[in-house]
C-alpha cells in the first residue's frame, strides 16, 4: 500500500489505524484549517450506555475567518482531562488489557496542555508505540490541495458527522453484550479489549 495522508486525530479511529498500518508510510496533515465537529477533538468510546462521546474543549478566538489546526488552543478552564480519564476507566477497567496499558496514557491526562494539534501528536505517538507499530511518518510542510499519486489521501477519515459505515470484524467488547458490537470507536477500545492481538486485527482488515 502507498503512503496515506491523514489528519492527527484525538487518539484516532479504528479505520485511520487501519490505513495506517497497511500503508508503507504516513504523511500527516499539519496544515489545514480547523474545522468543528470532527475527530480532531473528539473521540468515541463504548460506555455502559453504549456510545460514549469525549471532547476536548477548544478556546474560541473571536476572531472572523478560518484558523488553521497547529494555532487550536485548548480551553482548560474545564476539567476534561480528569472526566475523560475517568471516563476510559470506568468504560475500560474490566477489559483484559486495559491495566496492562493504563500507564502508557495516563500521563497524557495529568499535565494541562495548550495546543491541540501537539497534544494529538503526542495521543497519537502513544498508540503507535503500544502496538509497537513500525512505522515512519512526516508532517505537511504546506496544505495539501491535490496530493501528490504516490499518496492516498485519507482525510476524509477526520469527518466525525458524515461517516461512512466501515464493515470491520466484530471482536469482544465489555459492554457487548448489552448493546452488540460497536465498530470504529476510538483505537483505545480496540486496545484495551484486543491488547496485542490489536495489530493483527488492524492489519486483517479489508475496508478500502
Amino acid at each position: 500500500m502507498k503512503q496515506v495522508l491523514v489528519h492527527p486525530m484525538y487518539f484516532g479511529s479504528i479505520v485511520q489505524y487501519v490505513a495506517i498500518s497497511q500503508s508503507s508510510g504516513v504523511l500527516f496533515e499539519n496544515e489545514d484549517n480547523y474545522q468543528k465537529q470532527t475527530y480532531r477533538n473528539r473521540t468515541y468510546i463504548y460506555g455502559a450506555n453504549g456510545k460514549l462521546l469525549l471532547t476536548i474543549p477548544i478556546k474560541h478566538t473571536g476572531k472572523e475567518g478560518r484558523q488553521l489546526y497547529k494555532d487550536v488552543r485548548i480551553e482548560n478552564d474545564f476539567e476534561w482531562q480528569t472526566l475523560h480519564w475517568k471516563s476510559l476507566e470506568t468504560a475500560y477497567r474490566t477489559s483484559p488489557f486495559f491495566e496492562f496499558y493504563e500507564d502508557e496514557f495516563a500521563h497524557l491526562f495529568e499535565k494541562k496542555r495548550n495546543f491541540l494539534l501537539d497534544f494529538n501528536y503526542e495521543c497519537m505517538q502513544t498508540v503507535i508505540d503500544c502496538l509497537q507499530l513500525d512505522i515512519t511518518y512526516n508532517k505537511t510542510e504546506k496544505y495539501q490541495t491535490d496530493p501528490n499519486k504516490d499518496v492516498t489521501d485519507y482525510r476524509f477519515l477526520v469527518q466525525a458527522k458524515k461517516e461512512k459505515p466501515h464493515n470491520l470484524e466484530s471482536y469482544i467488547q465489555v459492554f457487548s453484550e448489552k448493546h452488540g458490537f460497536i465498530a470504529n470507536l476510538s483505537v483505545l477500545d480496540l486496545l484495551f479489549n484486543e491488547g496485542t492481538n490489536a495489530m493483527s486485527y488492524l492489519e486483517n482488515q479489508a475496508i478500502f
